[in-house]
């Protein structure tokens, strides 16, 4: 990638793109949740974690698409989409009661779906929120995925893999969060603090993407971008 990353003539050009601002705008929804239902941390981080299983269902996705019309790649997909499954099932499971636990509503003994039920229930408009989450990701798979055909390229340890960056992400932000709503006594910046960093990730990604898209980047960052 040449130049600084944020380059403005790179930000132009990803900005051109509808999908780049479909994706900024659905970053900034938890900042209409806040005002209008009042959200607070808790509902926050669910909503993230929610979002973390949709991005896993979308690996899933992807990976039974990189696996069609090759025999060795469905030979792998056959391997790695129940061993993903279960890996990334657990390791979402292990951060939902890490969240539930933070969030102060216990969680060591709930199932997955507890969980999730806990999630959708933390906020006024969870559903919705959501929706907009999965309506977004659906077009990326659809626009990008399949109709620029980047299942035949895909890399399946890439696929893989790309969701777990964005759930240490997610973990870091709300550690500062907490951190900034501690030290100041204002638990609404540690909000803003995790909107702010999870917008920050979105603009990366979006930039990533448009790199990809200029033939900037390799087949290691090509699955990168995905994880939104």
């Amino acid at each position: 990638m040449s130049g600084c990353f944020f380059d403005p003539s790179l930000l132009a050009r990803t900005y051109r793109d509808p999908l780049a601002w479909l994706s900024l705008v659905t970053d900034l929804l938890p900042i209409i949740a806040i005002i209008l239902f009042h959200w607070g941390p808790t509902p926050l981080v669910a909503l993230y974690w929610l979002e973390n299983l949709v991005i896993g269902a979308y690996t899933i996705l992807r990976l039974a698409g990189a696996a069609t019309g090759d025999i060795l790649k469905l030979g792998a997909a056959l391997f790695l989409i129940p061993f993903f499954t279960l890996h990334y099932g657990m390791f979402c499971y292990g951060h939902g009661v890490f969240l539930k636990a933070f969030a102060g509503g216990g969680g060591m003994s709930d199932g997955l779906m507890d969980l999730v039920r806990w999630a959708v229930g933390s906020g006024e408009g969870m559903a919705l929120f959501l929706g907009v989450i999965i309506f977004t990701n659906a077009v990326f798979f659809l626009v990008d995925y399949i109709g620029k055909s980047e299942f035949r390229r895909a890399n399946l340890a890439a696929e893989m893999f790309a969701p777990y960056g964005r759930i240490v992400t997610l973990h870091v932000a709300i550690i500062l969060g907490a951190f900034f709503s501690v030290a100041t006594g204002q638990p609404l910046l540690g909000v803003l603090v995790l909107i702010v960093i999870r917008v920050v990730f979105g603009i990366v990604l979006s930039v990533l993407r448009r790199t990809k898209l200029d033939g900037g980047l390799g087949a290691t960052l090509a699955a990168f971008e995905q994880v939104r």
